[in-house]
């Protein structure tokens, strides 16, 4: 779901890198108490070595030593079989190429071809779905702040109904940002080059995974709360159109509570049982997928409501354009879609569609078909909300215009 926002493939190269590493530690301190453990053989010899790709014994002047590929590789289990080799001069030294370097043949522990060209596929499929999502969150954050300066500076427009889009525009805002800001911690945090050994270690330490967990704990909070507000929309046109939910429309502190309070119910248990219980990395891989659902509860809850909403609404809507339209069937039939079209952004409908395809669930192509339409319909959704609510809104558009007038008219009085 919002894992999926994620950068994919620095959630899996990281997860692959942790796990290569400790196992590559592991190796090395078995080398090394061999290295110092082992009696030394007689005659001519190279002697013993960790070359930090793997552990070489002594071997005899004048032969080949062959030894099984290193057990910390990813794909060992392809490779098990196989062995890396390397010659000992007749000098008792290992035997060099011209470059220098220690000879050394590991052909038969290389990663296959086509293993190799699918992770390529794979990456430069999440590199084409990081830009998608990042055009449509800048486009989306440009638009939704200009939106929000338009609703809360101009005072005719100020009123509880646009009071409650005002926080949903900030919530997707917040989404937005903290998305982005996660993106550049994950990338900082797995992203950086690795030089020497040190790199990796202070990689993979727990003080430098701090600030992507707050950033990742900030991004969920921000996803519940842009739910929270679609639910919040939902309530307040119920409430309009059918039946009071709150016993005073104009109350604007219930959608507050609502809106930034409820979030703080779930995201808070989320992070203590991530603490407690899956401390690892960025927090951004679900290894225990019931964890998730402390997150995934409130958001499908939330669409699923909205979703009944949102057919109750649209009968409301039809019976009433049907009465009122007897004689103008084609129009009827424009303003129903129309109203449909403005409906299904505002209450975040779109969710419904992959309630039943979860993550743990979708594998090969269908996931990432998933991935796709969930990182799209996320991340221009703002944009869209933003068009609909606010540039489209003809209140806003009747009042944009007064102020112009009435900017040229002290223009005309004022100037020069």
């Amino acid at each position: 779901m919002y894992n999926l926002s994620l950068q994919f493939e620095m959630i899996t190269t990281g997860k692959v890198l942790e796990e290569t590493y400790r196992k590559w530690v592991q190796y090395k301190d078995n080398c090394v108490k061999m290295i110092e453990n082992e009696p030394l053989p007689e005659g001519l010899f190279c002697n013993r070595t960790f070359d930090r790709y793997a552990c070489w014994p002594d071997t005899p002047a004048g032969s080949m030593v062959n030894i099984s590929c290193p057990l910390y590789l990813p794909w060992y289990d392809k490779v098990s079989q196989g062995v890396v080799r390397r010659r000992c001069g007749s000098d008792g030294l290992w035997e060099r190429e011209q470059s220098g370097q220690v000879w050394r043949d590991m052909t038969q522990c290389e990663e296959e071809k086509e293993v190799a060209s699918q992770e390529l596929w794979f990456k430069q499929l999440m590199v084409t779905f990081r830009m998608l999502y990042t055009v449509g969150y800048s486009l989306s954050l440009s638009t939704l702040i200009m939106a929000l300066i338009i609703l809360l500076s101009c005072r005719r427009l100020h009123c509880t109904r646009n009071y409650i889009h005002a926080n949903l525009f900030l919530s997707f805002i917040l989404r937005a940002a903290a998305v982005m800001v996660k993106d550049n911690m994950l990338e900082r945090h797995w992203g950086r080059e690795i030089v020497k050994q040190t790199d990796v270690s202070e990689m993979l330490s727990h003080q430098a995974a701090i600030g992507c967990r707050i950033a990742q704990a900030m991004m969920q909070y921000c996803v519940l709360a842009n739910h929270c507000w679609f639910f919040g929309e939902a309530i307040y046109l119920y409430s309009v159109l059918i039946a009071s939910v709150f016993m005073d429309n104009n109350k604007y502190l219930p959608y507050i509570c609502l809106g930034w309070g409820t979030p703080l119910l779930f995201v808070v248990p989320w992070v203590v049982v991530k603490t407690l219980k899956e401390n690892k990395e960025c927090w951004a891989v679900n290894e225990n997928m019931n964890y998730w659902w402390i997150i995934r509860f409130p958001v499908l809850f939330a669409s699923i409501i909205n979703f009944l909403i949102f057919m109750k609404i649209l009968r409301v809507i039809f019976s009433k354009l049907r009465a009122n339209n007897q004689s103008r069937y084609p129009d009827y039939k424009l303003r129903l879609a129309k109203a449909t079209l403005t409906l299904i952004p505002l209450f975040g409908i779109h969710e419904v569609i992959f309630i039943f395809a979860t993550d743990e669930q979708t594998t090969g192509i269908l996931r990432y078909i998933k991935v796709f339409f969930t990182l799209f319909i996320s991340s221009f959704q703002g944009f869209l909300v933003a068009v609909l609510y606010c540039y489209a809104n003809k209140e806003v558009q009747t009042e944009l215009k007064r102020k112009l007038r009435s900017w040229r008219s002290e223009r005309v009085c004022c100037g020069p």
